[in-house]
C-alpha cells in the first residue's frame, strides 16, 4: 500500500500520461505467492511461518482463486498488469468486481455440473473498498434536445434509473522495483439503500427490490459463449464499468486541466476486445453533452484516445446488440452511434463510390433481419489502432474479417503477439526449474526473458540434461499425487504426460485429441508387445453451461477414461485423466509437469493462445497446427523442436470451398479411423448405448464439419506415432525441451507491453 501511494504521487508529480486498460475479465488467480515473489519476500515469509509452526504452501492453498474471467482473454489481462507494474508504466486496469467468478466445475457421472463460485464469501485480503470513489451510472428513460445559443444540437438524458459504482482496488506489485499499480474493479450499489415508500406501507420485499436489482450488475461473471440468456444484463454490465471508469478518468484529468485539448496526450484507453466498446459513444456523450464540445473536435479526441484489441477470427463470435435493446437501455448512446455511423458511411461513399456492398458490410448497423449494432465495427471506426494478437491472426484480420476496414485505413491494423509473465509462469509455478536456470545463466532473465538464449550452450551437456530431467520428474510426481488425490487415478510419472488444458470448445478440438487416445488404446490392445512410450493423457477445462456439444465432449473424454483406466490389458501404458475445475492455480501445477503440449485448433481459428507459451516456457514440446502463435513458436524454436501437423489456414479455406475429400471418404478408406468412429458409435465407451454420442459421430462424419477433424486426423495420428518413438530417446527429448525454454524470450508479456506502450499508447516504459 505504501509503495502504491508513492507510485501514484510519482504519476502526478511527473505529469505522466496515463494508460487505462479496460477489460471485462481479469483472470487473476491467487495473489499471495505472486505478491511475495514480486516484493522479494518469499524466503523471509517462508522462514517466519516455519518459526510459527506453519507451512507457506498450506497457507497458499487456502486462498481462493480470483476467477474473474473465462479463459485466455482474462488471463492475458492479468499477465499484462504484472508486466505494466514491472516495467513502471503509468497504467490502471479497469473491470468489474464480480461476487461470483466463473462457475465451479464438478464431474458427476462423467458430466460437467456447475455450481456458484462464491470467491468473496469470506472477503478478500487483497481487495480495498474505496468508498470515497462512488459514481452514478444511468440507464433507461429518455433524451431531450434543444439548440444552444450558437445553434448547436444539445441533448440531455433525463429521468434515468441510477446505479452507483463503488471502486474496489486490487494492488499489483512490480518485480523488485517498488512500483505498485492497481486494478480498479467496480461493484454495483443501489442509489438508495431502501425504497421507503414501499417500506412505510408494509411492503418490505418491495422496499429492497430495487436494491437487489441494482446490485445484480456486479454479481456474476457472464458465461463464455452464452448468447441467448441475460443479454440485457450483459449490456448493462458493459456500460456500468465503462461509465464508472470514465467518471474516474475525467476526475483525474480535470484536476489539472480546464479544457480537452491535451486529453489524448494524457489519456490512452485500450479496449480489450469489444466488451468495453460502448466507451466510444460514452466519451462522445461526455464531451458533447457535459462539456459542450463540437462534434468534430470531440470525435478527433475520441479516435486519438482509443485503441482496440481483437481476439477472434470467427465472424459469429463478433459481438452485436439489438438496436431495440440499446435504444431502450442507453437511448443517448444509440443516438450517438447513429450519428457516428452516418458520418462514417459518408466517408465510405466518398472512398468507394458506388459500392453498396462496402456500405452494407462496413456499417455499424446490421440491417439484415433484426437490426443490430456491430460492436467490432464501432471499435474499429472509433480507434486509432486495431491490433491482432499474433502475426497470422493479424494477417487474417486484414485479408478476411476486416478487409474492408484495412482498405479504408491501411495503417490502422497492426500485430502485437501475446505474451505471458515469466514471474508467475516460471518463477512462481516452477521454482525448481527457475532456480536451475538461474544457477547456470544468472537471474536477469526474470525481467529480460531473452537472456534464456544462454541456455542453448547447455542443451547438449549430459550433466545439465540430467538435472533438467530430475526437475521435470519432480514436477510430474507432484501432479501425479494431485491426480491421485483428486481423481483416485494412479499414474506413472515416468510415462509421457500428454496434456491439453483450455476452455472446452469445438474449434480447440479436444475431440481430435480423444480420437487419438482411442486409436492408441486400440493399438495397445492389438499390439501388446509394442515398445511405444507409455502415456498419461490429461485434460482439463470448462464448457460454457449452455454449450451442449462441448459438454458432450467432456462426457466422451470421461467415458473413454473409465474404459481405458479399467482395462487390465493396458496396465500402466495408457491412462486418461480429466482434472475438474480448471483454474489458474491448477494450471500452475499442470504446466511444469507437461512433456507434450496439445495446441491442435483448426488452422485459422485460434487468435493466438497463451497456454502454448506457458507449456513451452516450462519445457514441454508442442504438438500443434499452424495456427495462432504456434507459428511464431515454430519460428523461434525451430522446426526440429516442435511437432506440426495438419492443414494450413489457406488449405482449410480451400477444403471448405472445394472439398477434395469428405469425412465419409476418410472413414470408408482408413481402417484406423473407421474403427475409432465405430467404437464411439457402437457404444464401446457408453456401455453399449449407441445414442449418447451419436451427435458427435454425426458431426465427425458430416461434410459440413467446420473444424475439419477427420481431415486432420490422419496427419495427427502419424505425428503422434513419431512423438511416441522420440520420447523414448531421453537425451534428444531433453535437448529439445531445453531449446524450447531457451527460445521463449519473445513470448514474455514484457515484450508485448513494451510494444503497446511505444507503438500504440505513446508512453515509454520506466525501465
Amino acid at each position: 500500500m505504501e509503495k502504491w501511494i508513492n507510485t501514484q504521487k510519482t504519476f502526478y508529480a511527473e505529469k505522466k500520461k496515463r494508460v487505462y486498460y479496460l477489460s471485462l475479465e481479469f483472470l487473476v488467480g491467487r495473489s499471495l505467492g505472486n505478491a511475495l515473489i514480486n516484493m522479494g519476500l518469499m524466503n523471509e515469509v517462508t522462514e517466519a511461518l516455519e518459526q510459527l509452526g506453519h507451512d507457506l504452501e498450506d497457507l497458499r492453498e487456502r486462498e481462493e482463486d480470483a476467477a474473474l474471467g473465462n479463459g485466455g482473454l482474462g488471463r492475458l489481462a492479468a499477465c499484462f498488469m504484472d508486466s505494466i507494474a514491472t516495467m513502471k508504466i503509468p497504467a490502471y486496469g479497469y473491470g468489474i468486481c464480480y461476487d461470483y467468478g466463473i462457475f465451479h466445475q464438478k464431474i458427476i457421472d462423467g458430466y460437467q455440473v456447475e455450481s456458484p463460485d462464491s470467491w468473496l464469501r469470506f472477503g478478500s485480503p487483497w481487495m480495498y473498498e474505496r468508498t470515497a470513489f462512488v459514481y452514478p451510472v444511468n440507464f433507461y428513460r429518455r433524451v431531450t434536445s434543444c439548440l444552444d445559443e450558437n445553434g448547436n444540437y444539445r441533448a440531455t438524458w433525463i429521468d434515468t434509473e441510477v446505479v452507483m459504482a463503488m471502486a474496489c482496488d486490487m494492488l499489483v506489485p512490480g518485480f523488485n522495483n517498488d512500483h505498485v499499480i492497481n486494478m480498479r474493479l467496480w461493484k454495483a450499489r443501489a442509489s438508495r439503500e431502501l425504497d421507503l415508500s414501499h417500506f412505510n406501507v408494509g411492503d418490505y420485499i418491495g422496499s429492497v427490490d430495487d436494491k437487489v436489482r441494482s446490485e445484480t450488475l456486479s454479481k456474476v461473471l457472464y458465461p463464455s459463449d452464452e448468447i441467448r440468456e441475460g443479454q440485457e444484463l450483459r449490456l448493462k454490465q458493459q456500460y456500468f464499468f465503462v461509465a464508472a471508469t470514465f467518471c474516474d478518468i475525467m476526475r483525474r484529468y480535470l484536476k489539472h486541466n480546464d479544457d480537452f485539448i491535451d486529453f489524448p496526450n494524457q489519456v490512452a484507453v485500450q479496449l480489450n476486445d469489444t466488451h468495453p466498446a460502448i466507451a466510444i459513444p460514452e466519451l462522445m456523450r461526455l464531451l458533447l453533452d457535459d462539456h459542450g464540445l463540437a462534434w468534430e473536435v470531440a470525435w478527433d479526441i475520441c479516435v486519438k484516445t482509443f485503441a482496440y484489441t481483437n481476439h477472434t477470427l470467427m465472424p459469429e463470435a463478433l459481438e452485436t446488440w439489438s438496436v431495440e435493446m440499446i435504444s431502450r437501455v442507453l437511448p443517448r448512446h444509440m443516438e450517438i452511434i447513429y450519428e457516428i455511423n452516418r458520418r462514417f458511411l459518408e466517408e465510405v461513399a466518398m472512398k468507394f463510390p458506388g459500392s453498396k456492398r462496402k456500405i452494407r458490410e462496413m456499417s455499424i448497423i446490421e440491417e439484415d433481419g433484426v437490426r443490430r449494432v456491430r460492436m467490432a465495427n464501432l471499435a474499429i471506426i472509433g480507434s486509432h489502432s486495431v491490433n491482432g494478437v499474433a502475426a497470422l491472426h493479424t494477417e487474417l484480420l486484414k485479408r478476411d474479417l476486416f478487409r474492408n476496414f484495412h482498405e479504408m485505413y491501411p495503417r490502422r491494423i497492426n500485430s502485437k503477439t501475446n505474451g505471458i509473465t515469466p514471474r508467475r509462469w516460471l518463477l512462481k509455478c516452477n521454482p525448481d526449474l527457475a532456480a536451475l536456470i538461474g544457477e547456470e545463466i544468472g537471474f536477469d532473465y526474470i525481467t529480460d526473458l531473452d537472456q534464456l538464449r544462454k541456455l542453448e550452450a547447455h542443451a547438449d551437456d549430459p550433466a545439465f540434461q540430467k538435472r533438467w530431467q530430475q526437475v521435470k520428474r519432480g514436477n510430474k510426481q507432484k501432479l501425479s499425487a494431485l491426480i491421485e488425490q483428486t481423481c483416485a487415478i494412479t499414474v506413472d510419472p515416468d510415462s509421457m504426460f500428454d496434456i491439453q488444458v483450455k476452455r472446452i470448445h469445438e474449434y480447440k478440438r479436444q475431440l481430435l485429441n480423444i480420437l487419438h487416445v482411442i486409436a492408441f488404446y486400440h493399438r495397445l490392445i492389438g499390439e501388446p508387445d509394442s515398445t511405444e512410450a507409455a502415456r498419461t493423457v490429461i485434460f482439463a477445462g470448462k464448457a460454457a453451461p449452455s454449450y451442449k456439444r462441448a459438454k458432450l465432449i467432456i462426457k466422451l473424454i470421461t467415458s473413454v477414461a473409465d474404459v481405458v483406466n479399467r482395462d487390465p490389458r493396458i496396465k500402466d501404458r495408457l491412462k486418461v485423466v480429466f482434472l475438474p475445475n480448471y483454474n489458474v492455480s491448477l494450471a500452475e501445477k499442470i504446466m511444469p509437469a507437461a512433456d507434450l503440449s496439445e495446441q491442435i485448433s483448426t488452422a485459422g481459428t485460434e487468435a493466438s493462445g497463451t497456454g502454448n507459451m506457458k507449456f513451452s516456457l516450462n519445457g514441454a514440446l508442442t504438438v500443434g497446427t499452424l495456427d495462432g502463435a504456434n507459428i511464431e513458436i515454430l519460428e523461434e524454436v525451430g522446426s526440429e523442436n516442435i511437432y506440426i501437423f495438419g492443414m494450413t489456414a489457406e488449405q482449410v479455406e480451400y477444403e471448405k470451398l472445394h472439398k477434395s475429400r469428405t469425412p465419409l471418404d476418410i472413414y470408408n478408406t482408413n481402417p484406423v479411423v473407421h474403427r475409432i468412429i465405430d467404437a464411439i458409435g457402437n457404444g464401446q465407451f457408453s456401455s453399449g448405448d449407441t445414442e449418447t454420442f451419436r451427435p458427435l459421430v454425426d458431426d465427425l462424419l458430416s461434410e459440413h464439419d467446420p473444424y475439419l477433424l477427420l481431415l486432420d486426423l490422419e496427419s495427427y495420428l502419424t505425428c503422434q506415432e513419431t512423438i511416441s518413438r522420440e520420447f523414448l530417446d531421453k537425451r534428444t527429448w531433453s535437448r529439445k525441451s531445453i531449446l524450447n525454454v531457451a527460445r521463449m524470450g519473445k513470448f514474455s508479456s514484457d515484450r508485448t507491453i513494451g510494444e503497446y506502450a511505444r507503438e500504440i499508447w505513446g508512453v515509454e516504459p520506466g525501465i
